[in-house]
């Protein structure tokens, strides 16, 4: 009876009374599940007033368009940069279960503060009836910054914690398992843009029309019922038991190998190996990492010897940091622990080639947004505000996620007769081709939309052209595509090779690649306005009127960059080499 239950159980996993996770009861699709529906809640009560809140700023909190805007960018990015403090934490001291709670409780407290604020007028600025318009200070502007930051403080714990909460649910040494996972991650880009869909249309409806203080309660409500439901699962999850900070291994590890090649010049080291199992968790209290085969554990016999990690000829400057004669103790390090760091830095540049195309995302929300305002928006007799926009991409991806993974994937595997039938970096390759074909057909579009200004002589008029915005759709088509297939890709590629110890950190990198994307966007229009405008000339991006920004020579410019970019890609991607089972071609 005892060898049956611990035959049963979940090695390094624990339900959430911190009791031992059985096969059986705990983790599956069903788990997932709950995962599912509350990032429907989750995203929608982030990006109901992430959408929206330049206008809140400029209308209610008096603020100039300029700061405004840097205000948003600022909180849109600091959100998505916490997601790598929720998934440190995830991984080093608490489980994605805790994070996700705690990070939650955090966004309802800043969503209180701000729907109070809202709703009272004493807490607000003073109207704008009076010549002048007071910007928001004081203890005024101190409580809406407060509620605002513990908003992104409780997304980026979200963020870190909840796609591989939900991930950690499957048993990755079956085949059904991993391909369970794979699913799983295609819904949650689905279900993300489920909320988004919500928050762009009837959420932003509820602020325009009935006032802030409803859509401010609205998020209030969804981030609190997505905390209920969340719990309501707990019965049926398994929770990953934290291994340790997995940034005290790598830095360990690159402080040892970078002493040992400072102290010798031999290439020679003598080499401690470490015992490993078959099972990619994290066992002994934490204390010992061990590495996934893919492939069911087979019972051993008590005369058989455990397999042993040996290291790899990859990134050789490493392996001096596995010495059995450390200069100091704290700098021991075992041969598992230098090639988990070996794989977390051959993942980097993949993460760094996605950067650019998040750049192009940046797009949407700015100058596409621009263009459209300026075209005619009606749609028979509706008219359509140039603020939903965004409705087009969530349309795309909600479209796309389930043909993907009811129709694409079945096919690719049985042609390719592999278990993923397309790899994380190929479907990851074809989000950064499909991002350079957006700005293309970006380009296209405005030389189009220009001509017609220039032909019907509005060039400096703000009346619309008589043209349709749903030109602009187009390269929201390419970009909600390039965004479903990169983030998809992204978030499974990261969750399967990164160490079982590193997984929740390695997987908020694909938060943090949004967050410099838009970081990149500004930093490239500030340099193309200061380059074309110099000697005299008019900058790209600056005018009286955006049917005089030169937007096709800009659009033309991200097109070569993120051709430029795929090729980097390209360099990077043909010489990884995948550690877990199901992930190779």
């Amino acid at each position: 009876m005892e060898v049956e239950e611990e035959v049963s159980r979940w090695e390094g996993y624990a339900d959430w009374r911190n009791r031992a996770a059985v096969k059986g009861r705990h983790g599956g699709m069903l788990a997932a599940s709950f995962v599912l529906v509350v990032e429907i809640l989750e995203n929608l009560a982030y990006l109901a007033n992430a959408s929206n809140l330049v206008l809140y700023l400029r209308e209610y909190m008096h603020m100039s368009p300029s700061k405004s805007a840097n205000d948003v960018t600022n909180f849109m990015g600091t959100a998505f940069l916490l997601a790598l403090l929720g998934g440190f934490l995830s991984d080093a001291f608490f489980s994605t279960f805790q994070i996700f709670l705690i990070s939650a409780s955090i966004e309802f407290l800043g969503l209180i503060i701000l729907t109070i604020q809202a709703r009272t007028p004493s807490l607000m600025p003073p109207s704008c009836d009076s010549p002048t318009c007071e910007e928001v200070s004081g203890s005024k502007a101190a409580m809406f910054f407060v509620g605002l930051y513990l908003v992104a403080l409780g997304v980026g714990g979200i963020k870190g914690s909840l796609p591989s909460h939900g991930a950690e649910q499957f048993d990755e040494s079956t085949p059904k398992g991993r391909k369970q996972r794979s699913t799983f991650f295609n819904y949650f880009v689905f279900c993300l843009a489920c909320g988004a869909l919500v928050a762009v249309t009837f959420v932003v409806w509820l602020e325009d029309n009935k006032g802030w203080e409803w859509g401010f309660g609205v998020s209030t409500i969804a981030i609190f019922v997505s905390i209920l439901i969340f719990l309501s699962g707990s019965r049926f999850y398994r929770n990953k038991i934290p291994c340790g900070s997995p940034l005290t291994t790598i830095l360990k590890v690159l402080l040892a190998a970078s002493v040992k090649c400072c102290s010798s010049g031999s290439s020679s080291y003598a080499v401690a190996s470490m015992s490993v199992s078959p099972s990619n968790h994290c066992v002994s209290k934490g204390k010992k990492e061990v590495e996934s085969q893919g492939e069911l554990e087979k019972p051993r016999q008590e005369e058989a010897v455990p397999p042993r990690t040996q290291l790899t000829n990859s990134l050789r400057i490493l392996n001096g940091a596995a010495d059995e004669k450390p200069v100091h103790r704290l700098l021991e390090c075992t041969v598992q622990q230098v090639e988990d760091v070996k794989i977390v830095l051959k993942m980097l540049p993949i993460f760094a080639c996605t950067i650019m195309l998040n750049c192009c995302l940046a797009q949407l929300s700015t100058f596409s947004v621009q263009q459209a305002a300026s075209m005619n928006t009606k749609i028979g007799n509706l008219k359509i505000p140039p603020a939903s926009l965004p409705i087009f991409p969530v349309v795309f991806i909600m479209i796309l996620a389930p043909i993907y993974d009811h129709l694409i994937i079945p096919f690719a595997r049985k042609a390719t007769k592999t278990e993923t039938g397309v790899t994380h970096l190929q479907r990851i390759g074809v989000g950064l081709v499909l991002s350079i074909l957006a700005m293309a057909v970006a380009a296209l579009v405005e030389i189009k939309r220009k001509g017609v200004a220039k032909d019907s002589g509005l060039l400096d008029s703000k009346e619309n052209l008589p043209v349709t915005f749903l030109w602009i759709a187009l390269q929201y088509l390419f970009l909600g595509s390039a965004d479903l297939f990169t983030l998809a890709g992204l978030l499974e590629y990261f969750f399967t090779e990164a160490p079982a110890s590193m997984r929740s950190l390695a997987t908020s990198l694909s938060w943090a690649s949004l967050a410099m994307g838009y970081y990149l966007s500004s930093v490239i229009v500030s340099i193309v306005n200061s380059i074309t405008g110099s000697s005299g000339n008019t900058p790209w991006l600056r005018g009286k009127s955006i049917n005089r920004y030169k937007l096709d020579y800009f659009y033309w410019l991200m097109c070569v960059l993120s051709a430029a970019n795929f090729l980097h890609y390209l360099f990077w991607a043909m010489r990884y080499k995948y550690r877990s089972t199901g992930s190779r071609s």
